[in-house]
């Protein structure tokens, strides 16, 4: 970088005449002086301003009628320091600074931010932003809708299994994000392999990890998902994607309370439509189905400790990671005919279908 330089014009009487001399006063404190009828031209260069920060926005979370919490995380600083960071939000799409924001500090990393002042039962889109000496960078857009009555479902950002398989999610008002979809993996979090075991008499007599399709058919797992027994939701290298876990019986309880309860949250968990109308998978009647939650629970069935498959188009089942003796754990079922939610504990052994909750 050439030295920054101050001119100045002095008027010389040399032999008679004025000629007209630039001073340039250089940082180790000598000055240079040239005429400015020897230049031609001037130009100097300034330091590299850096690029536009990297950076995403995090899921919106606790929203209530007039305010929610969300975030972002700034994974570049572009090669200059970050100044300032938020997020900016409104009711219009790709909102700026120019609209409401917050100011989460400085620098690089994750950061929360709190959106207040909103207006109930509205849509707001929020974008994180990050400034620089090189500007002002945005991150992805997310959306959601403050409450005023009723139950709140947002997207999720979903997530990738190990794999490959991806999975939609809904973020409640609660602010628990659950997968829409029953794990398919055939793997644990840190790659190791879990065992499909097809034999009924070896199910039975099992006490490890295992995983199988209703009725050892493949076709049924785009669906319905894999059934799990208990083992595998229990072992320590992680069924679940890395930053997600199988629910607690108590996050269960979160969930279903927010959903206004055992009696009713049945009916706003179920996918709508039967299979005698063909408009859904679920078996006549499908008492109270609305899906409202965005849960799209799913009659899968599952697989008892004998061995045998049952209830596919009737019931959907779904573990707990909470153990209720050494022989059993909890789980919830929903059913075709009632629109309740059925709190329950079963044999580890047992195959059910297993959903995710964000860590």
């Amino acid at each position: 970088m050439k030295n920054i330089f101050t001119t100045l014009f002095v008027l010389a009487s040399i032999m008679g005449f004025t000629q007209t001399t630039m001073n340039i006063y250089q940082s180790n404190g000598t000055v240079l002086q040239i005429p400015l009828s020897t230049i031609d031209s001037i130009t100097y260069t300034v330091g590299n301003s850096g690029n536009l920060a990297g950076l995403t926005t995090l899921s919106i979370g606790s929203i209530t009628s007039t305010s929610a919490v969300s975030g972002g995380d700034i994974t570049s600083d572009g090669g200059a320091p970050i100044t300032q960071r938020g997020v900016c939000y409104g009711t219009s799409t790709n909102p700026t600074t120019a609209d409401s924001t917050t100011n989460d500090g400085s620098g690089t990393g994750s950061f929360s931010s709190n959106l207040s002042g909103l207006t109930a039962n509205t849509s707001y889109y929020v974008r994180s932003y990050a400034i620089n000496s090189a500007g002002t960078a945005y991150g992805n857009e997310v959306s959601f809708t403050t409450t005023g009555g009723g139950i709140v479902t947002n997207p999720g950002s979903g997530v990738t299994d190990i794999d490959g398989n991806i999975y939609t999610s809904i973020v409640l008002g609660n602010g628990q994000e659950w997968m829409q979809e029953n794990l398919r993996t055939t793997k644990y979090a840190n790659g190791d392999t879990i065992p499909n075991v097809t034999d009924s008499a070896q199910w039975f007599n099992l006490t490890t990890d295992a995983w199988c399709h209703y009725s050892n058919d493949s076709l049924y797992e785009n669906s319905y998902g894999k059934m799990y027994n208990w083992y595998a939701v229990d072992n320590a290298s992680g069924l679940c994607p890395t930053g997600w876990h199988v629910p607690t019986d108590a996050e269960w309880t979160t969930l279903i309370d927010y959903l206004g309860g055992g009696i009713v949250a049945g009916g706003k968990m179920k996918t709508v439509g039967t299979i005698q109308a063909g408009t859904g998978l679920w078996n006549d009647p499908n008492t109270a189905a609305t899906n409202e939650s965005g849960f799209s629970g799913l009659p899968g069935g599952n697989r008892s400790n004998n061995g045998n498959y049952t209830n596919i188009g009737d019931n959907g089942y779904w573990w707990s990671s909470t153990q209720s003796n050494t022989t059993n754990a909890w789980y919830r079922a929903l059913y075709y005919n009632y629109s309740n939610v059925y709190r329950g504990t079963n044999y580890k052994e047992y195959g059910f279908s297993v959903r995710c909750l964000r860590d």
